[in-house]
């Protein structure tokens, strides 16, 4: 009679883990991380008059915003919007991507609004879903709409 091994305990979603660790590669090569957030999945919480399109894009570098967490369920900080003082608070399901503001390198993710992933690791949304680096003007720099981003691996 053979023993059976058990299955191996469920993980835990690894965005949280993959979106500090872009942070912080981003900001140790002295770019700026930009986050885009799917402002309409329940529990976001920014300033609706700056969301386009369903999405809103933060600079997160840490000279720009106050009280940064990045915790393990959602996001935290205040900003200045028009200036006023705004509190940030993004489930980490919501995050569509992260990129550096200066090359476009990053990650996109999916974003499913009825909460966290049940597992597996970021995926392409493919083409016009996702954000890239901004134009004056608010559109893409190249004037197409799909992100800059490459894949890290």
């Amino acid at each position: 009679m053979s023993e059976q091994t058990p299955p191996p305990p469920p993980m835990s979603d690894n965005r949280p883990y993959l979106i500090r660790a872009l942070h912080e590669w981003i900001t140790d090569n002295g770019c700026t991380p930009y986050m885009v957030v799917q402002a309409d999945v329940p529990g976001v919480q920014v300033p609706q008059a700056y969301v386009q399109d369903g999405r809103i894009t933060l600079n997160i570098a840490l000279r720009s915003v106050q009280s940064l967490n990045l915790g393990n369920k959602e996001i935290i900080l205040s900003a200045t919007f028009g200036g006023e003082l705004e509190h940030i608070r993004v489930p980490c399901h919501a995050v569509a991507a992260l990129f550096a503001r200066e090359n476009g390198q990053g990650m996109v993710f999916e974003v499913k609004d009825d909460g966290p992933p049940s597992g597996g690791g970021p995926r392409d949304p493919g083409p016009g879903k996702g954000s890239g680096p901004k134009g004056k003007d608010g559109g893409s720099q190249d004037g197409n709409k799909r992100p800059k981003l490459k894949v890290v691996k």
